[in-house]
């Protein structure tokens, strides 16, 4: 068994959307207020407004991504403008780790396994 799709609930599909198509360098040529998606590495993103009031306290849900540069991701990140939860910071099992905040306040994690 895989995962096949993660889906992040949000009151304002296109903000969130372009943030994972800047942030994930992928572009799906999708322009929804609805649903959008994108697909990277056989998992499938989706960005979604249900039609139900969101309060973007998202506090029990990160998505980790492994990176092959977390100093280049790091500045791409700090681009866009997003908090900052931690720096990239050294694991003592030896993987460098960063964190910051979607537009929804969804926890995003990157690591880079050395």
């Amino acid at each position: 068994m895989i995962i096949g799709e993660v889906c992040l609930l949000t009151n304002d599909v296109r903000k969130l959307a372009d943030f994972y198509k800047k942030l994930l360098g992928v572009d799906n040529c999708s322009d929804d207020d609805i649903h959008q998606y994108t697909i990277s590495e056989g998992t499938t993103l989706t960005i979604y407004n249900d039609g139900t009031v969101k309060n973007n306290q998202n506090q029990n849900i990160c998505l980790a991504f492994t990176v092959d540069d977390i100093e280049n991701e790091y500045r791409k990140v700090q681009a866009l403008g997003v908090r900052i939860i931690e720096p990239p910071t050294k694991r003592p099992w030896g993987a460098v780790n960063m964190s910051f905040y979607d537009p929804d306040n969804n926890v995003i994690c990157f690591r880079q396994f050395q």
